[in-house]
């Protein structure tokens, strides 16, 4: 009686792995197909007439469920505000809002979140976190000056991180963008690849 129930139990949990991976996956897929619908409509793209001319699609690495992970939110206040460095003489301000903590592929990590000092006028922002960071892919598959993940302050102590919706600055695409420069404190020492590449050299 006990071996059935493990038996069930496992079963279970095998069902419930494999459909939060399939969902995984397909979210990530809508993701980068809208991201290319953006890209593609001439109404919405940020590519220059050029380049938009030759334009087939963002390229990304394989979707890697190695690199999905499920960090640990620590809050940390009583930071201060300070000027982010960008590609140009603009210096926006953030906070530091807190800390992920996570593991891939057996290396723990840490990722630092901000916050905009200034608020966003659009309510569905209202929660949202800036996640910028290089890591040892940049300038060799993906963007030299590093990419972005959006996330939004967590209601628990967890957050889920999918490095496959990691995404090039609008700078990776044209000059007469101002980019904020990922602070170095968010320089991870492995190889993300996840997410878009670098543009137009694959």
């Amino acid at each position: 009686m006990k071996c059935i129930s493990t038996c069930l139990f496992l079963l279970m949990s095998i069902s419930l792995f494999a459909q939060h991976t399939t969902e995984v996956i397909k979210e990530t897929k809508i993701y980068q197909t809208s991201e290319n619908e953006k890209f593609l409509n001439p109404e919405t793209t940020i590519l220059e007439k050029r380049d938009f001319k030759k334009f087939k699609g963002l390229e990304f690495f394989p979707i890697d469920l190695d690199f999905v992970v499920k960090a640990t939110f620590v809050r940390t206040p009583n930071e201060h505000p300070f000027l982010m460095k960008t590609s140009t003489s603009r210096l926006p301000e953030y906070v530091k809002y807190g800390e992920a903590h996570f593991e891939i592929k057996g290396q723990k990590l840490k990722l630092n979140l901000y916050q905009s000092i200034v608020p966003s006028e659009d309510p569905k922002y209202a929660d949202y976190l800036f996640l910028p960071f290089t890591d040892l892919t940049n300038g060799d598959e993906s963007y030299a000056g590093g990419r972005f993940l959006d996330t939004y302050i967590p209601k628990g102590t967890t957050l889920v991180l999918n490095f496959n919706k990691a995404y090039n600055p609008y700078c990776a695409y044209s000059p007469n963008y101002s980019c904020p420069i990922p602070p170095s404190a968010n320089d991870l020492p492995i190889r993300v690849e996840a997410g878009v590449k670098d543009f137009g050299k694959h």
